[in-house]
């Protein structure tokens, strides 16, 4: 059963039939009010210790601005990867062209990353400027139906606007990260011969809430980033109606991931949040809590319930 129109809060006011998750939607904006409410509290504590944040916290927004106006071509570069026209790839056009229609929304720019990495992602500020990528590693390895289930996650992450919403979240942790580094090397460099002895436990104060308020964004996004991966596997999964499929694919990318040389993975493990399936695997235990994906067997689980719920044996 396919969905309506969302619009919650903004933040999912985008028309497809891309079934609603409000769960994914009362997390995004959970996650986002808490942020927020962790970057007042951060400032505060920044004015009450420090006399001036306010480049710090300029630079921070300017690159928040960057990242968030620019973040399909920062992921593309960082990828290596080029836009292809129908002509350079019908085969992965036409199948785009069938689940946009389908799913009543607007065709992404389509790019493909030479890579034998077997992966995909979706990035973009919005409907208008968005982009799916797939690596030719993934072309080579899946069968239609596999890339189809493949395309139509990442399409729902361009139709909940997740993608956006994790770019934006990011903001926190790297203001945090900015500040602790303008906070040691001004103690460091800064604080010699002026009372330096009452500068010292200021700047550990400034490391520590830093600490804090980066480890707090960062547990925070990464919880959201693994609902958001559950929630573009069940979309995706009802929008073809084909969740075997796309758990194929899911069991075929992670089994191929292991023969990728070590070196590769961990120079494609930047792009993990953003990754149909980790370069690195995430494992069910407590550093699950820092990974970006649920466990494969969880999402495979949740792939066999929707196929029973839909009665797919027998489509």
């Amino acid at each position: 059963m396919l969905g309506e129109r969302g619009t919650h809060s903004g933040v999912m006011a985008v028309r497809t039939r891309f079934r609603p998750d409000r769960g994914l939607t009362v997390r995004m904006v959970w996650t986002v009010f808490l942020l927020g409410l962790l970057y007042v509290l951060f400032v505060a504590a920044l004015v009450a210790l420090l006399k001036s944040v306010f480049w710090v916290v300029v630079i921070a927004g300017g690159l928040l601005f960057a990242q968030y106006w620019f973040s399909d071509k920062i992921a593309l570069a960082g990828m290596g990867a080029r836009t292809v026209t129908p002509q350079q790839a019908p085969e992965l056009h036409g199948l785009l062209d069938r689940l946009c229609a389908t799913a009543d929304m607007p065709k992404p720019r389509v790019a493909i990353s030479d890579s034998d990495l077997p992966n995909a992602f979706a990035t973009g500020r919005n409907q208008e400027n968005a982009v799916v990528c797939v690596t030719t590693g993934l072309l080579r390895r899946l069968d239609t139906q596999e890339l189809e289930g493949v395309l139509a996650h990442e399409l729902s992450h361009v139709a909940h606007r997740d993608v956006a919403v994790m770019t934006i979240a990011s903001f926190l942790g790297v203001l945090a990260g900015l500040v602790t580094r303008f906070a040691f090397y001004s103690g460091l460099f800064g604080g010699r011969g002026r009372n330096n002895q009452q500068g010292f436990p200021v700047l550990l104060a400034v490391l520590l809430v830093s600490a804090v308020v980066y480890a707090v964004s960062f547990l925070l996004i990464r919880a959201l980033s693994r609902y958001r991966e559950l929630a573009a596997d069940r979309a995706g999964a009802l929008l073809t109606g084909r969740p075997s499929a796309l758990a194929s694919a899911l069991t075929r990318v992670s089994g191929d991931m292991a023969r990728i040389p070590t070196r590769d993975l961990r120079a494609a493990s930047a792009f993990n949040a953003l990754f149909f399936a980790p370069a690195i695997p995430s494992r069910a235990s407590l550093a699950g809590l820092l990974m970006t994906h649920p466990p494969l067997e969880r999402r495979v689980e949740q792939l066999a319930r929707i196929s029973r719920e839909i009665g797919e044996a027998g489509r």
